[in-house]
């Protein structure tokens, strides 16, 4: 959740918090990579009782992320950095780097992740200016009824 959590932030002009110093990486992969690849595995008969990963190989520190949503989404919010002592429970360990292992789905079915994390970035940005958008005529026609 934390790539949606740090779009909402930066569009509502709150600051974007990265728990942890931030060079913990991870990898994204758009629904609509995840889904086609789901599909395609469903129809394979080589797939069934088969474990894959799907994902993506674009790997990204946290800190970058934040950087990188603050300049797609235009935003002037602040990062902050909460250590993992005041977010977590004490004994509370982060996994340093998520990088999924592809080289089997790619093998089966070819997959590899179409949309880069800039796309992703994107997609959440644009459906949650929309969701904004909704929600606010939502609330005027509410007004609007009771006036």
């Amino acid at each position: 959740m934390v790539l949606p959590n740090f779009v909402r932030a930066a569009l509502a002009g709150q600051p974007v918090t990265v728990f942890g110093d931030g060079t913990q990486s991870r990898c994204f992969c758009h629904v609509s990579d995840t889904v086609g690849a789901l599909a395609q595995l469903i129809e394979h008969p080589k797939a069934v009782g088969e474990i894959f990963n799907v994902g993506s190989e674009e790997e990204i520190t946290i800190g970058e992320l934040a950087q990188l949503v603050k300049f797609l989404t235009r935003s002037s919010s602040p990062i902050q950095y909460i250590p993992y002592e005041e977010a977590y429970e004490h004994g509370f360990e982060d996994i340093e780097r998520r990088v999924p292992n592809l080289s089997k789905i790619h093998q089966l079915i070819g997959f590899e992740a179409e949309l880069t994390l800039q796309q992703i970035i994107l997609d959440v940005g644009s459906y949650h200016r929309k969701f904004a958008v909704a929600a606010a005529a939502a609330r005027t026609v509410v007004r609007s009824s009771r006036e």
